[in-house]
């Protein structure tokens, strides 16, 4: 009786051991951001530098 409990145990033991280590895949990576549009503002800056620029020029 007492080699059937400890037999039993163990195999619970185990089992749990087992269950455990397996674990959860980890999630997935987040997607990633969006693109900043940097061309439009540069396109304004330079249009106003110049049209800045021509105007101390005259003046």
């Amino acid at each position: 009786m007492k080699k059937k409990y400890l037999f039993t145990v163990l195999i619970a033991v185990f089992y749990s051991i087992i269950a455990n280590g397996q674990g959860f895949p980890p999630p997935p990576p987040p997607p990633p951001p969006p693109g900043l549009p940097i061309d439009g503002g540069l396109i304004f800056l330079f249009i106003a530098s110049l049209v800045y620029g021509i105007k101390k020029i005259r003046d």
